[in-house]
């Protein structure tokens, strides 16, 4: 009976050994996506646009023109 309560003892603790690896693996792919956010957020002034598709494309450069065109002195 005492066998058998050891082993007890040591399956239930088995789930740490693979604690510290997931941990380390899951801490490695936080740092990898804050890093990303990041150094787009400083090399571009702001967050990077999730789903940024060629629509979205377009009306950035319609927004450009719009803005250059109401900014520009009238003749």
């Amino acid at each position: 009976e005492v066998e058998s309560g050891r082993k007890e003892k040591k399956m239930s603790l088995v789930w740490l050994e693979a604690a510290l690896p997931l941990g380390i693996i899951g801490g490695m792919l936080c740092i990898m996506g804050n890093s990303q956010y990041y150094i787009h957020k400083a090399y571009h002034g702001r967050p990077k646009h999730i789903g940024h598709d060629e629509w979205d494309v377009a009306m950035e450069r319609r927004d450009k023109k719009v803005v250059e065109k109401a900014s520009a002195p009238s003749s």
